[in-house]
């Protein structure tokens, strides 16, 4: 049992090396990629949606803000994505090679998680660079709220990547959704303006609607820990009932429960789909 468990650590550290190796091969800046691309996507959202369409609460940390919900979804649709196909990706592996097939998607969602890291470690440069912003004891909390955020994200990955195995049309459908996903979530712009443009009784249940999603939850609440505790609103914040405030968390459970058994249950027969 152990020499098993190591052959898939090992397996599980190549295949990473490999996948992040490749996603940048030929490019010449190469992994800076990882760094420069949520940065010039960040310029070109603050440009069009901060200074000409004044989409900002008027805090001062709030460029910090958007730079960091930028970098935070791009790790969930970069993991979802390309977990999503990396089972059909590998199908050449998958047939010669036997090994539990669940390493491909963790590989491919390990990745983009090290993409994070590196984002995140230039949010933090910002941060104490920017002068705007005082850490405080929340910052314990971001430990949990990335947990949180990978189980959403490979728990979404497992589930994909079994359905794309079987219906292909799966890429397409994601695709769309991740762009609903994103305008759903307060990325862009902040909870406070929705209440501005739908007055406080509307624009106080769309923002509590919003904030149950998991995507949001999470990006609100790393948000608070990390940035803005003191004008950030999360679930916590907004919503006054403990079982309702656990939703998104009780959802994000689910989902990886849910994907972890359709992808155990399937993936037997994924070489022979393939």
């Amino acid at each position: 049992m152990q020499e098993r468990y190591h052959t898939s650590l090992v397996i599980l550290r190549e295949l990473v090396k490999t996948d992040f190796q490749l996603r940048y091969q030929g490019s010449f800046l190469g992994i800076a990629w990882s760094v420069l691309k949520p940065l010039m996507l960040f310029v070109v959202m603050y440009v069009v949606f901060v200074r000409f369409l004044k989409f900002t609460d008027g805090t001062p940390t709030f460029p910090l803000v958007l730079l960091l919900g930028i970098s935070l979804w791009n790790f969930y649709s970069e993991a979802t994505t390309m977990g999503l196909v990396s089972i059909v990706n590998r199908g050449d592996v998958l047939r010669k090679v036997h090994f539990p097939n669940y390493i491909i998607v963790v590989a491919a969602t390990v990745g983009s998680l090290i993409s994070l890291a590196i984002n995140m470690g230039v949010v933090i440069v910002f941060c104490i660079f920017s002068g705007l912003v005082h850490f405080t004891w929340r910052v314990l909390l971001l430990p949990f709220n990335f947990i949180e955020f990978y189980a959403l994200a490979l728990g979404s990955a497992l589930l994909l990547s079994a359905l794309n195995v079987y219906f292909r049309d799966i890429q397409h459908i994601w695709e769309v959704l991740l762009q609903i996903f994103f305008y759903a979530t307060p990325i862009i712009y902040p909870l406070s303006m929705i209440i501005q443009r739908l007055g406080p009784v509307d624009g106080a249940i769309v923002t509590k609607m919003l904030l149950l999603s998991p995507p949001a939850q999470i990006i609100q609440d790393i948000r608070h820990n990390l940035i803005a505790p003191d004008t950030t609103q999360t679930v916590w914040t907004d919503i006054n009932h403990l079982w309702i405030q656990l939703i998104p968390i009780a959802i994000t459970v689910m989902l990886l429960v849910l994907g972890i058994h359709l992808f155990r249950k399937y993936s037997q027969k994924f070489a022979e789909v393939l």
